[in-house]
């Protein structure tokens, strides 16, 4: 009766046989590439399961002979052991102490189902009995696999297919005698036998447990005295994390939307974030990746350069363990070959530097000369002890101080056809700052907006020949506010130009006039059918004054170069529970299908139909030819615009600058037909960044940056034009048609182009022969007229008339008005 009255009492809310039969250790998310590499492990403990098949009889033994040699025997507990663990436990309660645990292998794993570590009778009652209820369910087997697959091995590694990877970079299939033996020494108690603060004692454990596995007969004693003598062989902490920073920002929005999506931890439900074993599939191109974020911050320390030196505002106590807190200090260096220091001591003419590892270092007065910003003064006079600091090596045991840069900025890179993000960069470095500017900034687009405005103007009924008039424009706001006059970035006019010049040189008041005549009504419009965003219709909006991201404006740019067809931006392919079952695919035509009855994807046998054709996802959101003439268009601003900086390229682009009033930010969005990206830079808290910050000259070359490498070996592949266009010779200045020369590829500049026309929009060219003329050429006397190329007349009923409020003028051009 006391025996099942103790039973009754501990035995509540332990786990059932169904649960125990059901259980699954927590996994942590993996992440891989386009091309299905690892890129990326989402881990709090980082486990990897395997089956006990998997797991080699050298380390079963080696852990069996160091934990519970009688495992395959008992049935549950170790009596012998329980009775001297009891008798410990009575004598440490009147001398003081902690008792020795005695646990068995089956008591342990019941101790990790718990998650009890307190130090009571209690808990040790319901191991036992959770213990006999293992016994009772599972196989020996399946009891150690669970053991091996969950057993906290240190490093942050649970399971000894993960200890294996934390301390010798290799699978446990690979593990030598010496190499398993000490990772059975490290259950008890990881950090006593650290390999590198405790060596001495990590060889003595470990050769114990050789001793016993000899001892047991799973080894000879020839064999335990050849690894016996045999160092640890262990690599340093943390030298195994390939992919550990790989992804930066693009990792984590990955891991926000998974959060989002399947919750974070195992009380969120089975497929969470860092329980669910999740296998993600995301489009991270890593080439492209690594190639955004070189540029992006390349770009941000270009532009900080020369302002001074920047405190990172962090310290630690450098009486105390200086080397954990630095490493721990959420600060991120950025470049490769910048590291973070805590300056220990000054004297002199030179600080003394030491690094997470423990090592130390010099810094040079002469290397740290730079004046503090907003403050003044060399930058080596600010420095004492405790305080964290950014160095780069310059020489051996030498370093020269580096400053984190104030600026911030944010970098997308995406597929035209898919939507799918090949590359994000959201600012210096992640660590320390996970505010990510390509998704989360709302920035003014400046000029970048211009392509939306002018898209819409091509859609109804302007063309890129169009004349539009530079000059003055004003708008009355009302009695309170008065007139609101444009101007231009340089404050001149130009008079009548092309729409295709006011697009190339970027153009403030071409871009109001087109907006005016086309109607802001349509602007925004189609900037809230592009993604763009919501505004309301205001002239201003035109010229960039709307907030939007840089993944927002980057795929506006990418459905315009596919034709105005939809496409929405998405980070993650699909993801797989850790069996393998797809929990989510980006792409849901076929579950689409499946919902409509109108087919499936899957079918288990042939119907003997058609193949069923999944729905396309893309919708035709602007006029396919409009949107291609905008594209048209600013191949020009690469060839002769704003953004000649990136012609060189030497491959077909297209791309629009932007820099907004201050100027605050500035912008380069632009692309191949395949590959679209945008950049904009600009201080978190928006300030002037100087009068001569423009997108073509500070954001444009980040893009240029990031082209050179994620370009290079891919195809020359021209931008299509839809069916329909007509491609014309005429003069870009004055919007003429050409007859008789041909544009040249020498000279981008030539007056000469080819330009894209809808059906009967292009200018047309008229001439008569005289009667008088006809008839002294013709023997008949009959009166012969000749058209050549005949114009499109317009009554004077729909010939278009100019606001008279605005100061605009009509213009015959070709017999077009």
């Amino acid at each position: 009766m006391f025996g099942a009255v103790i039973f009754i009492i501990f035995a509540i809310n332990l786990p059932t046989s169904e649960k125990l039969l059901a259980y699954q250790p927590p996994l942590p998310t993996n992440v891989r590439g386009y091309d299905g590499n690892p890129v990326q492990t989402f881990a709090r403990e980082r486990r990897v399961e395997l089956a006990f098949d998997e797991y080699p009889p050298l380390v079963v033994n080696a852990f069996i002979s160091a934990e519970d040699k009688t495992f395959f025997t008992h049935g549950g507990i170790d009596y012998p052991g329980l009775i001297g663990a009891v008798f410990d436990y009575t004598t440490k309660s009147v001398t003081g102490g902690r008792a020795k645990g005695g646990s068995t292998i089956t008591q342990q794993v019941a101790k990790y189902l718990l998650q009890d570590d307190a130090y009571a009778v209690s808990r040790k009652i319901r191991e036992a009995i959770l213990a006999f209820r293992l016994e009772d369910t599972l196989s020996k087997q399946q009891i150690l696999e669970l053991y091996l697959n969950s057993i906290f091995l240190g490093r942050n590694a649970y399971g000894v297919q993960a200890a294996s990877r934390a301390y010798f970079d290799k699978d446990v299939s690979d593990l030598t005698l010496p190499e398993a033996a000490y990772l059975a020494v490290l259950p008890k108690a990881p950090s006593n036998y650290d390999p590198v603060r405790a060596t001495a004692k990590a060889l003595a454990r470990r050769n114990y447990v050789l001793n016993e596995m000899a001892a047991n007969g799973y080894i000879t004693n020839e064999q335990r005295a050849a690894a016996a003598a045999t160092p640890l062989g262990t690599i340093r902490y943390g030298s195994s994390a390939k992919f550990r920073d790989q992804g930066g920002y693009f990792m984590e929005e990955v891991r926000r939307d998974l959060i989002k999506r399947f919750g974070e931890k195992a009380d969120d439900g089975p497929n969470s974030v860092y329980a669910g074993g999740l296998w993600v599939r995301t489009s991270m191109v890593p080439k492209m990746q690594d190639a955004a974020a070189e540029a992006l911050r390349e770009g941000l320390a270009r532009f900080d350069g020369g302002r001074g030196w920047r405190e990172t505002g962090l310290s630690v106590d450098v009486g105390g363990d200086w080397q954990n807190q630095l490493r721990i200090a959420a600060l991120g260096t950025g470049f490769p070959d910048w590291k973070k220091a805590v300056v220990l001591d000054k004297a002199g003419g030179s600080a003394r530097i030491g690094f997470p590892d423990g090592s130390t270092g010099t810094l040079p007065a002469s290397a740290a000369s730079q004046p503090v910003r907003g403050v003044g003064g060399a930058a080596f006079n600010s420095l004492r002890p405790g305080m964290i600091i950014i160095v780069k090596q310059d020489g051996p045991g030498s370093y020269a101080l580096r400053s984190i840069p104030e600026i911030g900025g944010g970098f997308v890179a995406e597929e035209v056809h898919t939507g799918r993000v090949m590359a994000m960069q959201g600012g210096f470095d992640v660590v320390g700052s996970s505010y990510n500017r390509a998704t989360q900034a709302n920035r003014q687009p400046g000029s970048a907006f211009k392509p939306i405005v002018y898209v819409t103007a091509l859609e109804n009924g302007m063309t890129p020949a169009s004349i539009i008039v530079d000059a003055p424009f004003c708008v009355w706001q009302g009695a309170g506010l008065g007139n609101k006059c444009f101007r231009n970035f340089d404050g001149k006019y130009s008079g009548p130009k092309t729409m295709r010049w006011g697009v190339e040189q970027s153009r403030n008041l071409m871009t109001i006039r087109a907006a005016s005549q086309t109607g802001m009504d349509k602007v925004v419009a189609n900037a809230s059918k592009l993604g763009v965003g919501t505004y309301d219709r205001y002239l201003s909006i035109a010229l960039g004054a709307g907030d939007t991201t840089v993944l927002k404006l980057t795929n506006a740019y990418a459905m315009l170069a596919n034709n105005g067809r939809s496409v929405t931006p998405t980070l993650i392919d699909y993801v797989q529970d850790r069996n393998g079952k797809v929990v989510y695919r980006s792409d849901n035509r076929c579950q689409v299908m499946e919902d409509d009855n109108g087919g499936s994807c899957n079918s288990a046998d042939w119907d003997g139909k058609a193949m069923p054709r999944p729905p396309s996802r893309q919708r035709q959101l602007l006029d396919a030819q409009a949107a291609y003439q905008m594209v048209h268009i600013m191949e020009g601003v690469i060839e002769r615009g704003t953004a000649t900086v990136l012609r060189d390229l030497d491959r077909p682009m297209f791309g629009k600058t932007g820099t907004t009033s201050g100027p605050t930010n500035v912008w380069f969005i632009g692309g191949t037909p395949e590959v679209v990206a945008g950049v904009y830079l600009g201080y978190d808290q928006p300030r002037p960044m100087g009068h001569g910050a423009q997108g073509g000259r500070i954001a444009a070359p980040v893009f240029k940056q990031f082209a050179q490498v994620a370009f290079q070996g891919m195809p020359k592949v021209p931008f299509v034009a839809p069916p329909g266009i007509r491609m014309v010779r005429i003069d870009r200045i004055t919007g003429k048609r050409v007859f008789g020369s041909f544009p040249t590829t020498v000279d981008p500049k030539s007056s000469i182009i080819w330009e894209a026309f809808q059906p009967e929009t292009e200018p047309r060219r008229s001439f008569r022969r005289s009667i008088e003329l006809a008839k002294a050429q013709t023997d008949e006397g009959a009166i012969a007229q000749h058209a050549v190329d005949r114009p499109q007349r317009r009554t004077a009923q729909n010939r278009p008339k100019a606001p008279a409020d605005s100061g605009e003028f009509l213009q015959r051009q070709g017999g077009i008005y």
